[in-house]
C-alpha cells in the first residue's frame, strides 16, 4: 500500500566539467512511495521550475531498466541501495520518511560531467566501435540452426550480453575501471562462432581503446559486480585477461 513521505535531498549541482560543483539541499515533500526515483526527481524539478530555479539535470530514456541511460550514485551506491536494479526502476518505497538522500553523478575521468547528474559516457561508444561487431554477409537471413551453437556457450553469451552499458561498474570501482563492461562486450561475441573471425583483433582493440579513454585498472575489488544492475559476473574479466594474453602472443 502506497503512502506519502517527506525527504531531504542533497544533490550535486555542476554546470559542466570545467566548472566547480557543490551540493545543494532541496526538500521533497509528499512523495508517493509507488513513484520511481526518477519520478521523484520529476516532482522536485517541477517545483524548482515554478520557483525559477534551474531543474536538476539527469540522464534517462526508456525508464524500464533496459537502455542503460540512467544512473547516479545514491547514498554512496551506484543506482541506489537495491541490488540488481537500475535507478529508473528503484522505487521510493525503499526509503523512509524524513530520510536524507545524497545524490551525485557517476565520478570518473572518462565520464566527464555534462550538467549536474548527467555525464558523458561516449567513451563506452568508442570502445564498442573499436571492435564490438562481427563480420556478416548481408542479404537473405540464414536458415535456422544452420550454424550450431552449444547450449552452454549460448547461455554464457546471453549472460554477458545482458550488459546495458550504464557505467555503474565504473562508478563503483575505486579505480574507475571499465573491465566488467569491456569483458562482457568482448566475451559475448568471442564465445560464439559468429565472433571468431575478429576474436583476436576485437580483444586487443577494445582493451587498447579502454586504456586510451583513461579508465583505471582492475584490482579485483568486486565492487563492479555488486553494483551491476544486470548482475554481470566478474568471471568475464578473468576470461578477458586470458584471451588478451593469448591474442598478443599467438
Amino acid at each position: 500500500m502506497s503512502k506519502k513521505i517527506n525527504l531531504t535531498l542533497k544533490v550535486w549541482r555542476q554546470k559542466n566539467c570545467k566548472s566547480p560543483g557543490a551540493f545543494e539541499v532541496y526538500e521533497a515533500k509528499g512523495i508517493d512511495t509507488d513513484m520511481s526515483f526518477l519520478e521523484m526527481l520529476d516532482v522536485v524539478n517541477e517545483r524548482l521550475t515554478k520557483e525559477n530555479i534551474d531543474p536538476i539535470s539527469f540522464d534517462h530514456d526508456c525508464r524500464e531498466g533496459i537502455c542503460g541511460t540512467c544512473g547516479s550514485v545514491v547514498n554512496g551506491q551506484a543506482h541506489g541501495p537495491v541490488k540488481g536494479t537500475t535507478l529508473c526502476q528503484l522505487h521510493m518505497r525503499n526509503f523512509t520518511d524524513g530520510q536524507l538522500i545524497v545524490i551525485e553523478p557517476f565520478r570518473a575521468k572518462a565520464f566527464p560531467v555534462i550538467n549536474d547528474l548527467a555525464v558523458d559516457r561516449s567513451s563506452f561508444d568508442r570502445i564498442i566501435q573499436s571492435g564490438g561487431f562481427i563480420s556478416i554477409k548481408t542479404g537473405q537471413a540464414p536458415d535456422a540452426h544452420s550454424l550450431p551453437v552449444l547450449k552452454g556457450r549460448s547461455d554464457s553469451a546471453m549472460d554477458a550480453a545482458q550488459c546495458i552499458g550504464c557505467g555503474a561498474c565504473v562508478a563503483a570501482c575505486p579505480n574507475a575501471a571499465a573491465m566488467l563492461f569491456v569483458s562482457a562486450k568482448v566475451y559475448h561475441l568471442n564465445i560464439l562462432p559468429q565472433g571468431e573471425p575478429e576474436l583476436k583483433t576485437r580483444t586487443i582493440n577494445m582493451v587498447k581503446q579502454m586504456d586510451k579513454e583513461g579508465f583505471g585498472n582492475c584490482s579485483n575489488e568486486y565492487e563492479c559486480e555488486a553494483a551491476c544492475p544486470k548482475e554481470i559476473s566478474v568471471s568475464h574479466i578473468a576470461r578477458l585477461n586470458q584471451q588478451h594474453r593469448k591474442s598478443n602472443f599467438t
